[in-house]
């Protein structure tokens, strides 16, 4: 099966982003070679910046879209990035999100991929 991990910060978190007290870039790579390794890495991305971002609604199926730039406005939370899983079961997947270094100071969202 496979699941997305999700993660997640807080726009108003020093720690999100770039900074020295939250995992940097190499944490998160040594993350995806493990993954690699184990042969349970199945995609991701990293995210731009929120602030770099458009929003997209529209209120019904008749309605014109209203197009708002950065993000969404009565959230702080934002999604940073994703990785995909391919394992077994929801305890493996949840397993390797407890070992992310985005759950350092962060969130990590654990969803199942619908394939479609």
């Amino acid at each position: 099966m496979k699941y997305v991990l999700l993660l997640m910060g807080d726009l108003d978190d020093a720690r999100c982003g770039e900074s020295e007290e939250g995992p940097g870039p190499e944490e998160f790579a040594a993350f995806d070679a493990e993954l690699e390794k184990a042969g349970v890495l199945a995609g991701g991305f990293a995210l731009t910046d929120p602030e770099e971002g458009t929003s997209v609604s529209r209120a019904d199926a008749d309605s014109e879209a209203v197009i708002t730039a950065g993000p969404y406005a009565e959230s702080r939370e934002f999604v940073g990035g994703t990785i995909v899983l391919e394992v077994p079961s929801l305890d493996e997947a949840l397993a390797w999100a407890a070992k992310c270094p985005g759950a350092i100071g962060g969130r990590i969202e654990v969803r199942p991929l619908l394939e479609i």
